[in-house]
């Protein structure tokens, strides 16, 4: 496995048809900031998070997952996950060099085992940033990522591998095995999660509010908007992080959530939990059950932003 040198999760990169309508749902009824806006693509930022932004959204006559973006520390370290990447048989979508998006920076893009694009970056100039203040129910930063694999446990396991990832929990169903996997690259329990499922495809994107009053506020205005839920609100095993998921107006999964659990890494080890006993998806008992409806929204379409090397 090779040294962890990511820090954190920067962005999430969204291409729909419908610009107008994701951006008034981002922009305005789920609490992000509009900084910049350039020929048909938007970036948005969270008011309490120090990254130029957390949701890029961008016009495209299909749905897609654009990309994922993970911070380094320097651009010395940048260049170390380039080799070891390219040392290791990943394939390059760019060589690392500058950043040419908000906040410039030193970076570079390449294909995971799925073949999404994934970006890390360095000496992105922070924006300017403010405290979330109580009762104020807009997103303070993103909080992680989940995606659907077709093999989970081999994404995984390209992911300890090439970038250093660590495994903190996994969940299970009886007649299933393993289903779902929780990735860290710090002491935050997941920034990344691996989630079975029929297609390649992004699963969710999590949102963290100041505190359990915020997510509540939020998760009202968001239900008010006429924004479909699809689970929540309870409070999961996995990571003790509450959780409201909504459907955005092209189908992705987004969640409000808080509380995500800080891990000690010395002494961590990662834990099964077994999703036939109700209170490891929800403890709260609040949520409506996680039911085959659910779990088929966060499915979401096939990913059509994804790489398919051609045969040889």
């Amino acid at each position: 496995m090779n040294a962890r040198l990511l820090t954190h999760l920067r962005h999430v990169d969204l291409a729909v048809p419908d610009y107008d309508k994701q951006l008034d749902f981002y922009a305005g009824v789920w609490g992000l900031t509009k900084v910049a806006e350039d020929s048909g693509i938007s970036f948005l930022a969270a008011e309490g998070s120090p990254e130029q932004y957390i949701v890029r959204v961008r016009k495209a006559e299909e749905k897609r997952l654009d990309l994922i973006s993970y911070g380094a520390a320097t651009p010395a370290d940048v260049d170390t996950i380039a080799a070891q990447l390219l040392a290791g048989g990943v394939r390059l979508i760019s060589e690392p060099g500058r950043v040419d998006t908000p906040g410039g920076g030193y970076g570079f893009r390449f294909f995971d085992i799925d073949g999404r694009t994934i970006e890390v970056s360095a000496d992105v100039e922070a924006r300017r940033h403010r405290r979330v203040e109580e009762k104020e129910a807009i997103p303070v930063r993103l909080s992680h990522v989940v995606l659907n694999s077709t093999d989970a446990t081999a994404t995984r396991a390209w992911y300890e591998q090439h970038l250093g990832f660590r495994l903190s929990d996994s969940l299970s169903i009886p007649h299933m095995g393993e289903i779902m996997h929780f990735m860290r690259i710090s002491s935050q329990h997941h920034s990344m999660a691996i989630a079975s499922g029929p297609h390649t495809s992004l699963q969710h994107i999590s949102f963290e509010m100041r505190g359990i009053d915020e997510y509540m506020r939020g998760s009202g205005r968001v239900m008010r908007s006429g924004a479909r839920s699809i689970w929540g609100p309870g409070r999961h095993m996995a990571g003790d992080n509450t959780f409201m998921y909504f459907l955005d107006p092209h189908g992705n999964t987004v969640e409000y959530t808080t509380e995500l659990e800080e891990l000690d890494e010395d002494t961590w080890h990662p834990h099964i939990y077994d999703l036939s006993q109700p209170e490891n998806s929800d403890q709260w008992g609040t949520a409506n059950p996680m039911n085959e409806m659910v779990g088929k929204e966060m499915q979401n379409d096939v990913d059509r932003g994804v790489f398919v090397a051609p045969p040889v």
